[in-house]
């Protein structure tokens, strides 16, 4: 099997997926060495079923809302399946833009583990967080997984969709590390290779609009310590400006080539998945190249 990157996404989240996408190709030397393929929440219909259902989440029940913003996370488990158990798979969130040669990471030694992924000790107060939102898979060590089979057992009580998503229910010496260049929380230096958007009320492409996204808070109460809301306010600036040229840049990429249609960019800012202004700040997006060099990231990758 040819090496595939698979973006999981929904329609909230698509403009960015096809920018991440173009992103992989553009950065690399070899961009006819690997496949991208976007993998979209709203071609799963087994989901609909389970709209308002109770599902288990960090020890404590909610509703599963196919409109929220990350309603896509559990299609980080279906790459395996899609590659017929063969081969290896990246899979990344939509909010992930290469800023060099993805290659690099296909050829990494996995030393015989399933999954590699970067560690996050301690962040939400968990020792043994795992960051999910980009996995390098080998896909024939992973027959167990199903996403469909696995999505039903949080509805079950039988799967907690923190455990899931932190692969803690992942055989033991299956999973290695990445550095964490492959996964840069909303850092980007001469280093990073995959730039993760992470912080949702800073992404770039969101500034202005009014939040969307469900949070887990904690709640003062002896049977529910945490609760998830929708946070009120708007998205605000990135507080990197680099990061938001290097967005609109890709973008504007994007457009020149047929990839984005002004149709699309106006049907996603009135439908709030974009900023408003979206169409002025591309008028206004430097190249590709400068934003690399500014940051001293290499620009040896062929012409787009």
């Amino acid at each position: 099997m040819k090496n595939t990157v698979f973006i999981h996404t929904n329609a909230k989240q698509m403009a960015g997926a096809i920018i991440g996408r173009h992103s992989l190709k553009r950065t690399s030397v070899h961009p006819e060495a690997f496949d991208v393929q976007i993998v979209n929440r709203e071609d799963f219909p087994f989901f609909e079923g389970y709209e308002g259902r109770k599902f288990l989440r960090a020890g404590t029940w909610r509703a599963w809302e196919n409109d929220d913003l990350q309603s896509f996370t559990p299609l980080r488990f279906t790459p395996p399946k899609i590659m017929g158990y063969q081969g290896r798979a990246i899979v990344i969130d939509p909010d992930i833009f290469a800023v060099r040669d993805i290659n690099e990471l296909f050829e990494h030694d996995m030393q015989g583990k399933a999954i590699c992924a970067r560690p996050r000790a301690g962040h939400n107060n968990r020792s043994d967080y795992i960051a999910s939102s980009v996995m390098l898979l080998d896909c024939a060590k992973l027959t167990h997984w199903d996403v469909e089979v696995q999505f039903e057992q949080l509805f079950q009580g039988e799967l907690d969709y923190e455990d899931w998503m932190l692969l803690t229910t992942e055989p033991k010496g299956s999973i290695g590390f990445l550095e964490d260049h492959w996964n840069d929380f909303d850092r980007l230096t001469p280093e990073t290779r995959l730039l993760h958007n992470t912080k949702r009320r800073t992404q770039p492409w969101k500034t202005g609009l009014p939040i969307d996204f469900t949070n887990r808070v904690p709640f003062i109460g002896k049977f529910l310590p945490m609760a998830s809301i929708k946070l009120p306010g708007r998205y605000k600036a990135h507080p990197d400006a680099r990061q938001e040229a290097f967005f609109f840049a890709m973008m504007k990429e994007c457009v020149d080539t047929g990839q984005i249609d002004r149709a699309m960019i106006e049907r996603e800012m009135a439908s709030d998945h974009l900023r408003h202004d979206a169409l002025e700040k591309l008028e206004t997006a430097p190249g590709v190249d400068e934003v690399l060099a500014a940051i001293g990231s290499p620009v040896d990758r062929l012409a787009s």
